[in-house]
């Protein structure tokens, strides 16, 4: 198995990085860490609460992981799924990260329904989102998410915190509305309080699309001005996992 052979390298105090290879060992890895995760969360208090993301790279991973043999080795009656972030659009819709994310897999998977947690984003978004928070305080109880996944944006966004919104400046929250001006729309998004307290987070760059940007924030960056930088801290260091597209520079 590849996470039994491949060891991260430390950045700095916040945030560790490994680099499986190409695109499909990368992919490999990330479903087999994800599977390791959930075990090692079983052992310790009995269930597996994630936050999906959303995105192309999500999307294979979750396709990946739906299919043998990789779900045979999940125990997902003890799975509890939700979601990083959010549009602001029916469930239904192909644009939404819970819509990609039922059909990359996980509505074919034996996880109970009310174990799905949505976000319901596209009315009272606000209300909804203290809800949303409720659940969480609800289902993880004294424990924090077991594993939060996340991307990066071209601009520096992950999750739903895009650079000059106001919901980078919560301190207080767990999950909030989040007005997008560059985008002129709502989002429902976990908060950098709630993605810090995990005890896994994982941030998924794959392609040389990304290459450039991967390389300022990893590598030529002083001062954490994006989004994405925020995340990580000495306590829980965010897990950067990268293919070679993405890092041979």
């Amino acid at each position: 198995m590849l996470i039994e052979t491949i060891k991260p390298r430390s950045l700095d105090e916040s945030k560790n990085l490994i680099v499986p290879g190409d695109y499909q060992k990368t992919l490999t890895f990330c479903v087999e860490h994800f599977i390791a995760l959930s075990k090692q969360a079983l052992r310790d208090h009995g269930f597996f609460t994630v936050a999906l993301s959303g995105g192309s790279t999500p999307k294979t991973i979750f396709e990946k992981l739906c299919s043998s043999p990789y779900k045979e080795q999940m125990n997902w009656k003890n799975t509890h799924i939700f979601f990083s972030d959010e549009r602001a659009l029916p469930p239904n819709d192909p644009n939404s990260n819970f819509h990609m994310a039922m059909q990359a897999g996980f509505s074919k998977m034996p996880i109970p329904a009310e174990q799905i947690h949505r976000m319901q984003a596209e009315v009272d978004i606000k209300k909804n989102a203290l809800k949303y928070e409720e659940t969480i305080h609800k289902v993880l109880g004294k424990h924090s998410f077991d594993l939060v996944m996340l991307g990066m944006g071209e601009d520096g966004h992950t999750a739903s915190l895009f650079p000059f919104t106001e919901g980078l400046k919560v301190t207080d929250r767990l999950c909030i509305a989040n007005y997008i001006p560059q985008k002129k729309c709502w989002r429902m998004t976990l908060t950098f309080s709630c993605i810090n307290q995990a005890s896994n987070i994982c941030i998924y760059v794959l392609g040389v699309n990304k290459r450039e940007l991967l390389t300022q924030v990893l590598f030529h960056s002083n001062q954490k001005i994006l989004p994405v930088e925020q995340v990580g801290t000495p306590q829980s260091k965010a897990l950067w996992i990268a293919d070679e597209a993405a890092t041979i520079r």
